[in-house]
């Protein structure tokens, strides 16, 4: 007679799943592969739309499917799309594989590697430091610190996972439990506002640059092949600096007014932090160079149309740079498994968001959506369709899956009712990020900060739907005027 207990823990220990785990997996399999099948085998292609085209959207739907179900995991699914779009012949080999050869695609990972040598060197943390003895004599201070030094790594790390998580967070909780404060009993004391405080400020800093988390390059090609427009790293910088920064100066003041901190003075941080940057020393030849290049890629990045340097190009000089100065070596180049998934992934995507277009796919879904907008007030149909896509966020675990599902979808309504082109790119691109904000698993850090302990997911929940209402208010507001001052609408 078989020990059921037994065998459980075989399976467990040997990696194979149990019955349970097991029925799961073949059921998001199932919804994965029959969502593709039923698509493109049994629903004939719609009138303008060429059967290569069809079998090319069912694929992507399977894709983003298996992206938010995660049978595998996120670069795997796709890499298992692009085998299939070569496997049924929807596209030749070299075709299905040109992705990996787009600029953007290199541009995202060599920004990766910058944002490695960035944590190797301790530039970054010597960075916190200096801002925490600058303005860290209060909790509201030590939380600006924080967002001042996420929202500098920003202009050129495009892994929040990296900034907020890799960086941030064991400052964040070392200055927790610096002042007694643990998961428990004393988390209301400094933690809980410190990891609410910094997460929602990270999840604004994605929404104000290109680079402020790695699926916003792919946002922007969605923005071009939708809409023709070019969110450039200036204009996307230019376009949210000002509801980005009155959002980063409100939001901590209103959140500490909802759950305000047991401790408010906090002249101890500071003394920590001068302590730190003394134990870390004189910055090293390491740190020096890699500020260098840090700010040369910004000021090159920023000033592009001037001097018509390529991103990518700039990008791949400043990892040029790093290489032959042995300040990132190439073996950790290689160890880098969070750049190359996304290599993997946004390469594909790229691809079939690309193929999608000139197969006539994207035109017939934006003549169906003008169908369906008529009669639509402009301004009326963007923020409804805005306020959709932001709460939508509920249902996704990762920025990347929202936007591949929905960013090409809504904004062709929102054009066919009427909406300005550019706000409407740039309204659409920054809701994908800030809805991250919503739950404890929107995107890489939440699960991060959350995980900590300090907070109950129902006060992180509560936390997350308040400073939506907050930012949403800004961004329709002083976004839009900001946009009318700069002559986009």
């Amino acid at each position: 007679m078989v020990d059921v207990r037994t065998d459980t823990a075989v399976g467990v220990a040997t990696g194979v799943p149990g019955a349970g785990p097991r029925r799961r997996l073949l059921l998001r399999w199932g919804a994965v592969a029959g969502a593709g099948f039923v698509l493109a085998f049994l629903v004939p292609a719609p009138d303008g739309v060429t059967l290569q085209g069809w079998r090319l959207l069912a694929i992507f739907i399977a894709t983003i499917l298996g992206m938010i179900l995660q049978p595998l995991p996120t670069g795997a699914m796709v890499l298992l799309g692009v085998t299939a779009v070569a496997l049924t012949g929807t596209l030749p080999p070299a075709r299905a594989l040109a992705g990996y050869s787009d600029p953007i695609v290199w541009l995202v990972l060599a920004a990766f590697c910058i944002a490695r040598a960035m944590i190797r060197t301790g530039l970054g943390r010597r960075i916190a430091f200096f801002f925490i003895r600058m303005v860290g004599h209060t909790s509201l201070g030590l939380a600006y610190a924080l967002a001042l030094t996420d929202a500098l790594l920003a202009m050129v790390i495009p892994s929040n996972g990296a900034r907020a998580g890799g960086i941030l967070f064991p400052i964040t909780r070392s200055l927790a439990e610096a002042y007694d404060s643990r998961p428990g009993a004393t988390a209301d004391r400094l933690g809980a506002f410190l990891m609410t405080l910094v997460f929602q400020s990270d999840v604004i800093i994605c929404a104000m640059f290109l680079t402020g988390q790695a699926s916003n390059v792919l946002i922007a090609q969605f923005a071009r092949q939708a809409a023709g427009v070019e969110l450039t790293y200036g204009r996307w910088a230019l376009g949210a600096v000002a509801p980005g920064l009155v959002a980063l100066l409100a939001l901590p003041l209103v959140l500490r007014r909802v759950s305000p901190p047991g401790i408010t003075q906090t002249r101890g941080a500071r003394e920590l932090a001068a302590a730190e940057l003394r134990r870390l020393g004189p910055m090293s030849a390491g740190e020096r160079l890699m500020l260098l290049v840090f700010a040369l890629v910004v000021v090159l990045w920023t000033t592009e149309p001037w001097h018509r340097i390529d991103y990518t190009v700039v990008a791949l000089v400043g990892v040029g740079v790093l290489l032959l100065t042995r300040v990132l070596p190439w073996e950790e180049v290689l160890a880098d498994r969070a750049a190359w998934d996304v290599f993997v992934w946004y390469g594909g995507m790229v691809l079939m968001a690309k193929a999608l277009g000139e197969t006539g796919v994207t035109q017939w879904f934006a003549q169906r959506a003008g169908m369906l907008a008529a009669g639509w007030p402009s301004w009326g149909a963007l923020v409804t369709l805005a306020l959709i896509y932001f709460y939508a966020h509920y249902a996704f675990a990762s920025i990347t899956a929202h936007a591949s599902a929905m960013y090409l979808p809504f904004l062709a309504i929102a054009l066919a009712a009427g909406a300005p082109r550019l706000p409407a790119a740039l309204l659409l691109a920054c809701f994908s990020n800030l809805g991250a904000s919503l739950t404890h698993f929107g995107t890489t850090p939440a699960p991060i900060y959350f995980g900590a302990g300090y907070v109950r997911q129902r006060a992180w929940w509560g936390a997350g739907l308040f400073a939506s209402v907050v930012t949403i208010a800004i961004w329709l507001t002083v976004g839009t005027l900001w946009w009318r001052l700069l002559g986009w609408w």
